[in-house]
């Protein structure tokens, strides 16, 4: 094995968590999960985990643990290359330009965001800050190449760690996945239960997201009149096509375009009157103290997330001061990229920032990963409260992973973090569609339409309905793990010959099927 370069993550794990609180069904040890201190992580090796159902928290990863958690999260992605939004969306979207356009404030009755914010999971996790890591940052620093070689020639099985060596690289070298879905399960047809299950929304929980969207009479009827005009033009024309077909395709096209429903971009980036009330302006910063536009707005920002975390939270001032902002929402693992291949702004962790005549009123915590923007967190000014910013905020970065899509061809997905079936409030995520949820058992993306009828019957389900079917990324070959012990990279056969004291093979195998085969052998796992 190689010694670490600069570019490969360091994590520390610290096993099966005991009970914390939970932040959504409030039982007070309920909530369970795996956690690791990520010291520094590449973008690819988030991207893996979060599609294995872990999610950060400042340096804190965690994943929970699903059929024992009182409040199962599922893993939500939606596909914004094929998103319309709903008409409850649109309203948002107009009520942002009505007040930039008139300054109009004014609340719609029944308009209220189901949540303050889109995204509450970081919240719930009140045990990310007990498990910083105190390790030295020497500790952390792998020796120089020739040290690691030294050492790995004591290694009996070299000769046959070289070979596999080889067939991992290998299969590193393939072409990443793309935007078409290959490991959706059922994508293309629904399993039986899907099918035969429909279970109506219980009163006051929302509509049934397993029924296709209601649609009014008015564009039923309109859609009914066009299918017949063309069908009674087909049957007219037969036999002359050659003089009609323009008139009949030109006339087809200028109805579809004219039907065709606005998207998220003809509400956001319309143009304004000279005469606007406000302005608003969308500024995307790298987490960095080293940037200047980071740093210049941090004590604004910092403000803000504290007049929000007490207003909506109700949070001390000692829980949301500057310390506790930086490490929660500052403080990233993520090593910041740039290939030629990726986005102008390339991958990491970023503000979003909502600049309103000069001022902060919100900001979007988002991480780019080579697949997608995940979602972080979202904080704002209460006193906007009635222009739904959590809602605006979402369809704004589902608008922005399209801006991105043109660049990166890969990066196609808006992970909105957690979806919690259990919690009702919760459920709102389920209306940004298309979308996918995770199987907590093969992590393979399902229809969330597939997954509602089950999940109906029983808080926690496997959406795969291949019962034949296995996690693909589990853990083959333990011995390939890598470890940083003492400074030096050792594959995880090496460290168990050198190790002294109690054996820890039960944490490394936890931790080695849980975070995959491929994570397993590219991060670094330290041990003392």
């Amino acid at each position: 094995m190689a010694a670490a370069d600069r570019s490969s993550s360091i994590v520390e794990y610290f096993g099966g968590e005991a009970g914390y609180r939970c932040g959504y069904c409030k039982n007070v040890t309920g909530n369970l999960s795996h956690g690791m201190w990520a010291h520094s992580m590449t973008v690819q090796d988030y991207q893996d985990l979060i599609d294995r159902g872990w999610r950060r928290s400042g340096k804190y990863v965690y994943k929970p643990i699903m059929n024992q958690t009182c409040c199962p999260q599922y893993t939500i992605r939606c596909q914004p290359l094929h998103f319309q939004p709903s008409k409850s969306h649109k309203k948002v979207l107009k009520k942002m330009l009505k007040f930039l356009a008139k300054g109009d404030s004014s609340k719609v009755a029944g308009d209220e965001e189901p949540m303050d914010s889109h995204r509450e999971d970081a919240v719930a996790c009140s045990f990310v800050l007990k498990n910083e890591s105190d390790i030295s940052q020497s500790e952390l620093k792998p020796l120089s190449v020739e040290e690691t070689e030294r050492v790995e020639t004591e290694d009996n099985n070299e000769e046959e760690e070289m070979k596999k060596e080889v067939t991992v690289k290998k299969v590193e070298s393939e072409p990443p996945q793309t935007c078409v879905d290959k490991d959706s399960a059922g994508s293309s047809e629904r399993s039986d239960s899907a099918k035969l299950v429909h279970t109506t929304p219980k009163p006051g929980k929302g509509a049934d997201l397993s029924k296709p969207p209601c649609r009014k009479a008015k564009d039923i009827r309109k859609e009914r009149k066009l299918h017949k005009l063309l069908q009674n033009q087909t049957h007219t024309l037969e036999g002359t096509p050659s003089q009609v077909e323009p008139q009949v395709l030109l006339s087809q096209n200028s109805k579809s375009k004219a039907n065709q429903p606005k998207s998220i971009e003809d509400f956001i980036f319309v143009s304004l009157p000279d005469d606007a009330t406000h302005q608003l302006e969308v500024r995307l910063v790298p987490v960095s103290f080293e940037d200047p536009q980071f740093n210049s707005s941090f004590s604004q920002s910092a403000t803000l997330f504290a007049k929000y975390q007490m207003a909506i939270h109700k949070d001390t001032p000692s829980e949301c001061g500057e310390s506790e902002f930086t490490r929660f929402l500052c403080d990233s693992p993520l090593e910041a990229e740039n290939p030629p291949s990726g986005p102008d702004c390339g991958y990491g962790s970023f503000h979003q920032q909502y600049w309103l005549d000069g001022k902060i009123i919100a900001v979007g915590v988002i991480d780019i990963l080579p697949y997608c923007v995940s979602s972080v967190y979202l904080y704002y000014d209460p006193d906007y409260t009635f222009l739904s910013l959590g809602v605006y905020s979402a369809l704004r970065e589902i608008a922005f992973t399209r801006q991105l899509y043109e660049k990166a061809s890969e990066l196609c997905y808006y992970y909105m973090g957690f979806y919690i079936h259990s919690c009702p409030k919760m459920r709102y995520k389920g209306q940004y569609r298309p979308s996918d949820l995770l199987c907590p058992e093969t992590y393979v993306w399902v229809p969330i339409e597939q997954c509602l009828p089950t999940l109906e019957h029983s808080k926690y389900c496997r959406f795969n309905q291949d019962l034949k079917a296995v996690d693909e990324g589990c853990i083959k070959e333990l011995g390939r793990v890598r470890v940083l012990h003492k400074r030096i990279v050792m594959p995880y056969s090496m460290y168990k010959k050198r190790r002294k004291g109690p054996s820890d093979e039960a944490s490394i195998q936890q931790y080695a099927s849980l975070v995959g085969q491929t994570c397993s052998e590219r991060m670094l796992l330290f041990r003392s």
